[in-house]
């Protein structure tokens, strides 16, 4: 396997036209302001706004390029990654899987604890060498050399990627689309996968007389988010069903593709509109539009549609931990003991669906407490 370093360099004629563009940008009529039929033209002007005028994508390239970045070719496909050793002796190979619309840019604040303890004040002892790729059509994995590329797909192309860089041990780690791939991994259970830690298992309830005895308050709670996830996702089901249509507009219209990736960040009725780092937000719509994989990237959910990868039921006997956070699809661990081998768990006290960027220390904690476990 041939890795050749990468470092991003977006010309400065992209970043002109996407100011262009978003300065011609045809709004629909704002027929109401709140976020019952959508997201609102206000508030998505006001982001639209943001990025052209405030927004620095040169100072957000820069942090990633702070660290070492390669492009491979895995079964035909090229793939993106960083890949950040720590100094520390013994350190524990990890692959941390980003989901949509995110990005690599998702795991920004927890590179340092996880490579360099010692230097955040935690115990050396337990360090990682990360390796956080691009999942293949999404970002600087881009384009989609075929189609097919479902999460089991990418699960087996993550397991060569660590093999290939050498590693003979390693963890994973992933939530949202990125947490699909991972329980497919563990599902897998290639030699040297120690572990798995999930963010999210898709696990329901079988319609048996006894599926809702003995669940914890925080679980039954937790219905009321799916209740409200099964009213809004429209966005999964059209990715399910027809990404290449919808990518038409995703790659010619960066208003389009920013009000498309707030759908899942600021919440379906806007409950992030005021708390969600926008400048971070906009880093990762950054990516998506200058590689123009807002449909490629939605393929993802196509292909696992076809296939059931990441919402089955197989058998998945490598150690798996769970972290269910508050503001989230919430794992209930009845259900999702059915089919994989629960080694920890824990119902996390805040935090939401893109936790590495919500609450790194509470992440960082997280991965610590799970790979000591199984290390």
């Amino acid at each position: 396997m041939q890795f050749t370093p990468f470092t991003i360099a977006i010309p400065d004629s992209a970043i002109d036209d996407l100011k262009i563009r978003l300065e011609g940008t045809r709004w629909p009529a704002a027929t109401t302001t709140d976020w019952s039929h959508g997201q609102p033209v206000p508030f998505i002007r006001e982001l639209a706004e943001q990025w052209r005028t405030t927004y620095d994508w040169r100072k957000a390239e820069a942090e990633l390029n702070a660290y070492p970045q390669f492009t491979t070719e895995i079964d035909g496909q090229t793939i993106h990654f960083l890949h950040v050793k720590s100094k520390e002796p013994g350190a524990l190979p990890l692959i941390l899987s980003h989901g949509w619309p995110s990005s690599v840019y998702e795991f920004i604040d927890v590179i340092g604890p996880l490579t360099d303890p010692r230097a955040h004040g935690l115990d050396p002892k337990l360090s990682f060498d990360l390796v956080i790729p691009s999942l293949p059509g999404y970002g600087f994995s881009a384009p989609l050399g075929a189609p097919g590329w479902d999460s089991t797909r990418i699960a087996k192309a993550w397991d060569a990627l660590m093999k290939g860089l050498g590693y003979t041990r390693y963890g994973a780690q992933g939530g949202d689309s990125g947490g699909l791939v991972t329980k497919e991994l563990g599902v897998l259970h290639p030699e040297g996968l120690v572990g798995i830690h999930l963010q999210q298992i898709f696990a329901f309830p079988q319609g048996k007389p006894d599926d809702m005895e003995g669940l914890t308050p925080f679980e039954l709670e937790g219905f009321k988010n799916l209740d409200n996830y099964l009213r809004y996702n429209g966005y999964q089901v059209i990715q399910q069903k027809r990404p290449g249509t919808l990518g038409y507009g995703l790659v010619d219209s960066p208003a389009g593709q920013l009000a498309w990736n707030t759908e899942l960040f600021f919440g379906f009725q806007g409950e992030g509109a005021q708390i969600v780092d926008r400048e971070r937000f906009l880093t990762h719509a950054s990516i998506y539009w200058f590689t123009a994989t807002g449909g490629s990237a939605a393929s993802h959910y196509f292909e696992d549609a076809q296939t059931g990868a990441g919402y089955r039921e197989q058998h998945n006997a490598t150690p798996t931990g769970v972290s269910v956070f508050p503001w989230d699809y919430r794992s209930v661990r009845k259900f999702s003991e059915r089919a994989n081998t629960i080694v920890y768990w824990r119902e996390m006290p805040s935090g939401g669906h893109f936790a590495a960027s919500d609450v790194p220390e509470l992440f960082v904690e997280e991965m610590r407490q799970f790979f000591a476990k199984v290390k």
